[in-house]
């Protein structure tokens, strides 16, 4: 039996000693009988093989951060990118496609301004989602909370919620009408419908996510019920609660279109609509853009107050 060591020689084992002896007349690349001696250092395979330990790009690496240098590199990137699709459209717009140049938005959006009705639209369309989606997360909070700690509650709960989650809420717009009218109180209550049922089963998931054995450790320490859930439950759950909240306020923003088309004299979906009629493209995109930067700086004020209140929970 020979073996090639690492400085490429052969060896050969000693009968007598039982080591192994260098062959000094034997080549560097063949056997005793002229066959090929195989050197996996040396081959294509073995150069072609993954190394344990070869360091990754940080970008490659799963779940790992980045440093902030990368991070404004690649969100810069993003919006460059999204630019350059906008200008794109605009130069190659026809009839049939109408797509506004970023000027002319900046002129519809000054428009809106001096006829004094863009801060009144936006203000009446963040009140209600204030109003309907605040609403929305404290009933998903209470119920969310109790179907994920009691059986008993997920039990009596879980089957009526699955059914209306699969109701549209836009379906209900005529209901609406007739029975709560065409003020204020339809608009808000069609966001609840539409927002809460998604809430609470989503916050009941997070509830079930508890470690069963930090509840055991708050019993043996002579906690009741009620104070498990308070000191316990709750607390592990806010930051899943304020994810809940940060991912569904986009469907609530989605629901406030259908809701200021409810006899609605003011708001950004009803301007939207307004602007329909008369055809004025460059108006309808800036209220677009304002949607789009009110919903990111609500996400990022979401994700600082997670954060800030959940320290420990920071992924």
């Amino acid at each position: 039996m020979r073996l090639r060591r690492r400085t490429g020689r052969v060896m050969d084992r000693d009968d007598r000693g039982g080591g192994w002896a260098p062959v000094a007349d034997a080549p560097q690349d063949a056997g005793p009988d002229g066959d090929h001696v195989i050197d996996w250092r040396n081959s294509l395979a073995a150069k072609r093989a993954p190394t344990r330990g070869t360091p990754q790009h940080e970008l490659l690496r799963i779940r790992e951060d980045i440093s902030t240098r990368w991070r404004a590199t690649l969100i810069a990137t993003g919006l460059v990118l999204l630019a350059g699709l906008w200008l794109f459209m605009a130069t190659g717009s026809s009839s049939d496609l109408l797509v506004p140049s970023p000027s002319e938005t900046w002129g519809g959006a000054m428009r809106l301004y001096d006829d004094g009705v863009l801060f009144g639209d936006i203000w009446a369309s963040v009140r209600r989602i204030l109003f309907g989606y605040a609403i929305s997360m404290a009933i998903a909070v209470v119920l969310g909370i109790l179907m994920g700690s009691f059986r008993s509650a997920d039990s009596l709960f879980e089957s009526p919620i699955a059914f209306m989650r699969y109701i549209p809420a836009t379906a209900l717009v005529p209901l609406m009408l007739f029975w709560l009218g065409i003020d204020e109180l339809p608009k808000i209550t069609l966001i609840v419908i539409g927002s809460v049922f998604f809430n609470i089963l989503m916050v009941a998931d997070v509830a079930r996510n508890v470690p069963k054995e930090l509840i055991n450790a708050a019993y043996t320490l002579g906690a009741g019920r009620l104070k498990v859930l308070r000191r316990v439950v709750l607390p592990h759950s806010l930051p899943g609660i304020i994810d809940v909240a940060r991912i569904n306020l986009a469907a609530a923003w989605a629901i406030l279109v259908v809701a200021e088309l409810l006899a609605a004299e003011e708001g950004l979906a009803f301007r939207i609509a307004r602007a329909q009629r008369f055809r004025q493209i460059d108006e309808m995109f800036a209220l677009l853009i304002i949607f789009g930067i009110i919903g990111i700086i609500t996400d990022l004020s979401l994700r600082w107050l997670r954060n800030r209140s959940a320290p420990w929970a920071r992924a």
